[in-house]
């Protein structure tokens, strides 16, 4: 019952920074456990980033201290800063939603880093 949209993704240099965001429709947003994803060709989706209700958050030795996740639960959003971008990050990345067993998808949005 949740929709969710990502949006920023695009092509950056390496060292470069990108912000990601995505928007939720629906009631009850302020509940969900929101994460990032990625998934590059090949391999594995893995996660990124995740932040709760009371806004803990948790990163992947790949990705911490260079990535944040935030929420602004007034605006239904979740966002991702990229910082210190690598080759290594370039994949889809998908907005997820989460509670009590029930996961919510958004469509992807592609980050490529290169020079």
């Amino acid at each position: 019952q949740v929709q969710l949209v990502e949006s920023g993704g695009g092509l950056v240099q390496p060292g470069g920074s990108l912000r990601l965001s995505c928007a939720a429709s629906g009631s009850r947003f302020s509940i969900y456990t929101m994460g990032w994803y990625r998934q590059a060709p090949g391999k594995q989706r893995e996660l990124v980033a995740r932040i709760t209700r009371s806004g803990s958050t948790n990163y992947p030795d790949s990705v911490k201290g260079r990535f944040t996740i935030s929420r602004d639960n007034a605006k239904n959003t979740v966002y991702l800063q990229m910082n210190s971008l690598k080759p290594e990050d370039t994949a889809v990345y998908y907005c997820n939603a989460h509670w009590v067993g029930n996961d919510y998808w958004g469509q992807g949005t592609q980050v490529t880093v290169s020079s």
